[in-house]
């Protein structure tokens, strides 16, 4: 007989490869590693895609005549309140409309 705190860990576990999926032992033991997978992968994600932000800006910015960190400066003391992800966006879709916002804090 199966109680609800087992029944509870093999759901979780259901679709676990081949005894992780079945036997509550192994099961516990893989669900309770998983869920420490996805707190700590929640917080890498957020690095990972600040990287890609700056990655993407640096690209633009350089083609502009700066580098990462003078744009950013050039930005703040400007007053543009964009942030890293909307600006990795506009140097991603839009060249010319990063182009003019370099034009503009150049300036």
């Amino acid at each position: 007989m199966v109680g609800v705190k087992q029944k509870k860990v093999l759901k979780r576990a259901s679709g676990f490869y081949a005894g992780k999926g079945r036997w509550y032992r192994m099961a516990k033991e893989a669900v309770q590693r998983s869920l420490a997978y996805a707190y700590r992968d929640r917080k890498a994600k957020k690095r990972t895609f600040r990287q890609l932000w700056i990655a993407r800006i640096n690209a633009a910015a350089r083609l502009n005549g700066f580098s990462y960190s003078q744009f950013m400066d050039s930005m703040k003391k400007k007053g543009v309140a964009l942030d890293r992800k909307v600006l990795a966006d506009i140097a991603f879709d839009d060249a010319q409309g990063f182009k003019a916002v370099a034009d503009f804090v150049r300036k």
